[in-house]
């Protein structure tokens, strides 16, 4: 089964190699090719999100617990999307969304997208991880941050997404210098708008940061206006054969 090992802070590298965190592709109705593509043996998945409808939806979709089945059937690790909108919807809100993905489609644990960075609002995340982790112990928990969060964060969850955007600000970017007291499987990056003929560049940027779960896109969010996220890149066959043909246990 791939998967991830966890790792305590300031602990060598459990040896896993680079493999895919996929962000939510859109629902398996829009998109059942990339749905049908992740169940295919060989494939190096972390984990997959299902997002729904921005979170679980307003009742069982048949659809995705057909998607989520064939995927828990291949082992993989399914996480349900949270949107936490930068720390401004509720406690309870999120509780309540979290026991509807576990319900309804058996979570192995939850992205936190949009979660906040800074160090007053760390108190609340906490609160809403522990008592995720009070439900299922072995919950696994990723901050969608999207950029370096103040360095207590990641004593909390399981990853941090330290990267999330486009090719053009992700070639130069720097790595925070707290994250070389973690090993590379504590930490995402999520990269749109890059062109195959920078793949094995951006592979090598996810290296020296040190980020072993990546998910890479030719696709853009157009300005603003689109989710690159929702369809598959067009050189996929090409990432998954550098990645290799699975993740270690």
């Amino acid at each position: 089964m791939p998967h991830l090992t966890s790792a305590k802070a300031g602990t060598a590298s459990t040896g896993v190699r680079t493999g895919f965190g996929i962000p939510g592709f859109a629902h398996p109705l829009v998109a059942p090719t990339e749905w049908g593509e992740l169940s295919r043996p060989g494939t190096p998945l972390h984990w997959v999100v299902l997002n729904v409808a921005d979170g679980p939806g307003s009742r069982p979709d048949p659809h995705c617990l057909e998607a989520v089945g064939r995927l828990r059937n291949s082992g993989v690790r399914v996480l349900g999307h949270l949107d936490t909108a930068h720390g401004a919807r509720t406690h309870g809100e999120l509780i309540t969304e979290a026991q509807r993905h576990r319900d309804w489609y058996r979570t192995d644990g939850f992205l936190l997208d949009r979660c906040p960075t800074d160090r007053t609002a760390l108190p609340e995340t906490r609160r809403t991880i522990g008592m995720l982790r009070e439900a299922h112990e072995d919950t696994h928990i990723v901050l969608g941050h999207g950029t370096h969060p103040h360095p207590d964060y990641a004593e909390h969850a399981d990853q941090l997404v330290t990267f999330s955007g486009h090719w053009s600000d992700y070639r130069w970017s720097q790595v925070a210098e707290w994250t070389a007291d973690h090993p590379p499987e504590r930490f995402c990056h999520f990269v749109h708008g890059l062109p195959l003929g920078h793949l094995d560049e951006a592979l090598r940027v996810a290296r020296w940061q040190g980020a072993a779960t990546i998910y890479f896109t030719d696709r853009t969010d157009r300005g603003g206006r689109a989710d690159p996220w929702e369809t598959m890149p067009g050189y996929w066959d090409d990432i998954v054969s550098r990645l290799g043909t699975g993740v270690s246990e």
